[in-house]
């Protein structure tokens, strides 16, 4: 979606707090699109014109904000990216929340879809797989809070390789 539109990291924050406060309220303004970004009311309006131009908002001076088609689908994009690093961040490296909110902020405008993509996946089958799952991930976040591992591998290992019985 970003070659589609050629947003700055800049204006991708913008149109995704824009969407975020038109959830909240409906229509957004610019004072409120400062507040929750926290920059001055001019560049929220240099920023408001060139998403106007691009077609992803309507937008007129001293009048409420809302988001085009374009422009709601470039925003949802957007935040399915933030959110897919913070869950990434969180749940396979063990990442506290806000440190996973600042880095999934960061690099949500330069990592490839593709990148995203293999991410999820990766936490998908981790959660699914009898060789790592969910304990797989625990014991990683363990041994990122202790230095060590908690188990000696070898048991660690025999367990995941345990046939499971029927039910």
């Amino acid at each position: 979606m970003k070659g589609k539109t050629d947003l700055s990291a800049s204006l991708e924050d913008y149109i995704e707090a824009i969407y975020h406060i038109i959830g909240l309220k409906l229509v957004a303004r610019s004072k409120e699109i400062a507040a929750r970004l926290g920059v001055s009311r001019a560049s929220v309006t240099e920023a408001l014109r060139a998403l106007g131009k691009k077609g992803l908002i309507y937008y007129s001076p001293y009048e409420a904000i809302t988001l085009t088609e374009e422009g709601k689908a470039v925003a949802e994009d957007v935040i399915f990216r933030h959110e897919a690093l913070k869950h990434f961040f969180v749940k396979v490296l063990s990442i506290n929340d806000s440190i996973a909110e600042e880095g999934a902020c960061r690099i949500e405008h330069a990592a490839p879809p593709e990148i995203i993509a293999r991410m999820i996946s990766f936490t998908e089958f981790m959660q699914i797989c009898p060789r790592g799952g969910d304990d797989m991930l625990k014991g990683f976040a363990d041994y990122c809070a202790r230095g060590k591992q908690s188990d000696n591998c070898d048991s660690c290992v025999s367990h995941c390789l345990e046939t499971p019985k029927p039910s």
